[in-house]
């Protein structure tokens, strides 16, 4: 077997695992592209850790970085490694190996909020970079979670009163709302309509999804966003709203529906990052908590840095 076929059929066998550390979500968001997984094992050859990733390519250089879409992935250990700092140490220290021998020119990763890998890989000479997104954790009580919304939010719901939420809006007509609000504050969208089309229809298929939207009277969407859950997660990951509308409540009370949703799966609520001021600044009046996570990072060759902020400096032009 080959080490994705293992990952697949030992990712299943573990109690939970991110969504976006899932075999069926990798498929969808690396389609068209290179994933695999670097796996450690114990003396008895059974996996105590695995890294799944995309490599991707440019020129002669070889890199790894997070697939379109996903907050978490590096390296996940099996639970009864988790809380083992040693034993933590010991796999990571098989995967830097594996990493070392993959000739890379960089190598990138988000790992999970809490992760004793964070520290192992700094202390094998990686660097590190905080990150932080916003979680609700508590949705039991709604009544008490509005109330932990700030007097704006609160007076934005109060403007919502005669839009309502709908659970039917189909992919294509989403991706083409959110492509024509962006442009019209001079933005594009960073994802294809084929992209958001596989995710959907893989995500759909396991009951993992939900595209949520706020209407007018007449059915016409003021604000709508793409939601994917797990076991314990709902992740905010595509909202998106009109600006002609931007005073008509639709934002607070799309958050607010998406809650109602996470609370009937029974999972707790995840903005899906917010390192942005004005991101950050908006999840917060929310009742939201920051959680931090870290990036882990290491340049293999030091030319390929000029690579990278040119990249960056592409996708500043389009925010």
């Amino acid at each position: 077997m080959t080490n994705k076929e293992r990952y697949i059929e030992w990712a299943g066998e573990q109690e939970y695992i991110p969504i976006s550390m899932t075999p069926w979500w990798l498929d969808a968001v690396c389609a068209g592209k290179e994933w695999d997984v670097l796996l450690a094992e114990d003396e008895k050859g059974n996996i105590t850790g695995a890294m799944p990733y995309l490599l991707r390519k440019r020129a002669w250089y070889k890199y790894i970085v997070m697939p379109q879409m996903s907050q978490i992935g590096g390296i996940w250990v099996t639970a009864d490694i988790t809380a083992d700092r040693w034993k933590t140490a010991e796999v990571c220290r098989k995967i830097k190996e594996q990493l070392d021998g993959m000739k890379l020119a960089y190598y990138y990763q988000q790992y999970l909020p809490g992760s004793l890998c964070v520290d192992a890989m700094r202390a094998l000479g990686f660097k590190t970079q905080e990150r932080i997104t916003y979680r609700v954790e508590d949705l039991s009580d709604l009544d008490k979670v509005i109330a932990s919304f700030s007097k704006n939010k609160r007076r934005q719901l109060q403007k919502a009163l005669s839009l309502h939420a709908e659970h039917s809006m189909e992919p294509e007509n989403f991706y083409r709302l959110h492509t024509e609000w962006l442009q019209a504050r001079g933005r594009r969208v960073s994802y294809s309509r084929e992209f958001l089309l596989v995710l959907e229809r893989k995500a759909r298929r396991l009951k993992q999804c939900e595209i949520l939207s706020i209407c007018n009277a007449d059915g016409q969407a003021y604000a709508a966003a793409f939601l994917v859950w797990d076991k314990n997660y709902m992740y905010y990951l595509i909202p998106s709203y009109d600006p002609a509308f931007r005073e008509s409540g639709a934002s607070a009370l799309l958050v607010l529906e998406a809650m109602k949703l996470a609370r009937e799966k029974h999972v707790h609520f995840d903005f899906e990052g917010g390192t942005e001021r004005g991101t950050a600044r908006h999840y917060k009046q929310f009742g939201s908590i920051p959680v931090t996570y870290y990036a882990v990072e290491r340049y293999y060759k030091p030319l390929f840095r000029i690579a990278i902020w040119i990249q960056k400096i592409r996708e500043w032009r389009y925010r």
